[in-house]
C-alpha cells in the first residue's frame, strides 16, 4: 500500500468549485496559429487575425471532452511570447483585444473556460521600461522594477537563468506588485477564467502569498496554477496560496516507468502524490509545450495508451497539450529553437485527423468522457494492489468510491481481481478470464477486499 512520505500543506486549499469538472486542452498560440518562428513569408500582421483561428478547435476541444482552453503567452512580445513588452495588449501577430474578446465570447457559449499564462517574473530586454533602466540608471525611476547585479555605479539587470534578453523583475517593489495584480485584474474583468503562473518558482512566494489574495478579493471564482519545476511543491503552495502546481515529479514518472519498464519508480512518486492530495490538487499533465512529445518520449508504441490512461485516471486537474490527442511527434532540443518541432502550426479552418492517429484521439475521449462521469477522480488517491516491474494494478478512491486501473508492459497476461467490471480497456489485447493480455491495460471495478489473484 502506498505510504505518504511526502510534506503535505497545514491546510486544503479551497480550489474554485468548477476545477473539481476541469480537464485543460492546452496550446501554445503563437505557434499554433503559425505566427512563431515567422513563416518563410513573413510575419502575420494585425489584420490576420490570426487569434480567431482557435475558434475554428473549440468545437473539437469540446468533443475531446475538455471543459476549459489553457493559453500560452498572448500579449504583446519580442520573440516567443515569454519575453513581454507590454501585459495590456494583445501581441499584433495574433490580433487585438477585439479578437480576444471573440475567443472568450465562443469558449464560453460552448462551456469552455479560459486560462490565460501571466509572464510575471521577467520581461524582454526590449521593454520599455528596462529600456529606462538602462537609460537613466541606478538614480531613474525605473530602475527599482527590476533586480540588478554588479555596481551602484550604473544599471546591469539581473536576467533569468542566464537568458540575456529576459530580465528579471523586482518583486520586494510594490509598484511591481501593484501592476501584477492589475494585469490579472483586467483579463480576468475582459472574460479570462485562470492564469497560469509563468517560471512561478522563480518568485519569492512571499509576492505570490500577497498578489493572489488581492485578486481574489474582486474575482473569487479565479485558479491559479503555478509552474513548479522541482523541490517541496506542498510547501510552494502552502506559502504561495497558489492553488496548485504542475507536477512534473509525477510527468516524468509516468514516461520514464514506461519506458524503463520500471512501475517500481511510478509507485514512488504516487506516494508523494497521494500526500500532495492530502492538502491540494496538482496540475497533471503527460505533455505540454516544454516538454518532448509523449508519442516520441514512449518508444514503443504499443505503451502510449498507459501514460493517457494514468493522465485520465489519477487524482489531479488534467491538461492535455494540443496534439498529444493526434499522437503528434516531436522532440524538445536545448538550442535556440529548439522548441519549434513540440510548438507546431496547425491547420487554419480546424482539425483535420489523420487515419493513423484515430484510436488514439478516440481513446482520449472514451478516457475523458470516463473521468467526467466520475468527477471524484479530481481528488482521488491510489493504492497499490500489485507492482512488478513490468505489471501494476491501483485502486483509485476517494470516501466510497474506487475503480481499478492495471497496466501491463509485459509478454504475459495481468490478472486482475474477482469479479471485475470492466469500464475500458485495450481492444488490441483484450481482457479475457479476469486478465488483461500482454501490453495491455484495462480500468475496472474490482471486488471491495479481493486484491490481486
Amino acid at each position: 500500500m502506498n505510504d505518504e512520505s511526502a510534506e503535505t500543506p497545514e491546510a486544503v486549499i479551497a480550489e474554485p468549485a468548477w476545477v473539481h469538472h476541469a480537464v485543460w486542452w492546452r496550446l501554445y498560440p503563437l505557434g499554433f496559429v503559425g505566427s512563431y518562428p515567422p513563416p518563410q513569408t513573413g510575419a502575420p500582421g494585425p489584420g490576420e487575425r490570426r487569434l480567431r483561428r482557435i475558434i475554428a478547435w473549440l468545437d473539437h476541444a469540446v468533443e475531446l471532452g475538455a471543459s476549459g482552453i489553457a493559453l500560452g503567452p498572448i500579449f504583446t512580445a519580442a520573440t516567443h511570447g515569454y519575453d513581454t513588452l507590454d501585459h495590456f495588449a494583445i501581441d499584433p501577430r495574433l490580433g487585438d483585444e477585439h479578437d480576444f474578446d471573440a475567443l472568450v465570447s465562443q469558449a464560453h457559449r460552448r462551456g469552455l473556460r479560459i486560462q490565460l499564462d501571466g509572464v510575471f517574473n521577467h520581461v524582454s530586454r526590449d521593454h520599455r521600461l528596462a529600456q529606462a533602466a538602462l537609460r537613466d540608471g541606478p538614480a531613474g525611476q525605473a530602475a527599482g522594477w527590476f533586480r540588478t547585479v554588479g555596481s551602484s555605479e550604473r544599471v546591469e539587470l539581473a536576467t533569468f537563468e542566464g537568458h540575456q534578453q529576459l530580465v528579471a523583475l523586482n518583486h520586494d517593489n510594490p509598484e511591481v506588485q501593484a501592476h501584477v495584480v492589475q494585469v490579472m485584474r483586467h483579463w480576468l474583468d475582459r472574460g479570462a477564467d485562470s492564469w497560469r503562473l509563468d517560471a512561478a518558482y522563480a518568485v519569492p512566494t512571499a509576492f505570490w502569498a500577497q498578489a493572489l489574495p488581492a485578486v481574489r478579493a474582486t474575482h473569487p471564482d479565479v485558479w491559479f496554477e503555478a509552474e513548479v519545476l522541482h523541490g517541496d511543491y506542498a510547501a510552494f503552495v502552502r506559502d504561495s496560496t497558489a492553488d496548485a502546481t504542475t507536477q512534473y515529479e509525477l510527468w516524468k514518472a509516468i514516461w520514464s516507468s514506461i519506458d524503463d519498464r520500471n512501475f517500481h519508480e511510478l509507485d514512488w512518486a504516487l506516494r508523494r502524490h497521494n500526500a500532495m492530495l492530502a492538502g491540494f490538487v496538482p496540475a497533471t499533465f503527460i505533455g505540454n509545450h516544454d516538454v518532448t512529445r509523449i508519442a516520441t518520449q514512449i518508444a514503443d508504441t504499443r505503451h502510449l495508451p498507459h501514460a493517457i490512461v494514468l493522465l485520465t485516471m489519477l487524482g489531479g486537474t488534467p491538461g492535455v497539450y494540443a496534439g498529444d490527442e493526434f499522437a503528434l511527434e516531436g522532440v524538445k532540443e536545448h538550442r535556440p529553437g529548439g522548441d519549434d518541432a513540440i510548438r507546431p502550426e496547425f491547420p487554419a479552418h480546424g482539425p483535420g485527423l489523420p487515419a493513423g492517429n484515430q484510436p488514439i484521439h478516440r481513446l482520449y475521449q472514451h478516457l475523458i468522457g470516463l473521468r467526467r462521469r466520475h468527477p471524484w477522480l479530481h481528488h482521488a488517491r491510489s493504492t497499490t494492489l500489485h507492482l512488478d516491474n513490468q505489471q501494476y494494478l491501483i485502486r483509485m478512491t476517494h470516501d466510497a468510491d474506487h475503480l481499478d486501473v492495471a497496466l501491463n508492459l509485459a509478454d504475459h497476461p495481468l490478472q486482475l481481481t474477482q469479479n471485475a467490471r470492466i469500464l475500458a480497456a485495450d481492444p488490441e489485447t483484450g481482457h479475457d478470464s479476469g486478465q488483461v493480455g500482454p501490453h495491455g491495460w484495462a480500468v475496472f471495478v474490482g471486488s471491495d477486499g479481493a486484491g490481486h489473484r
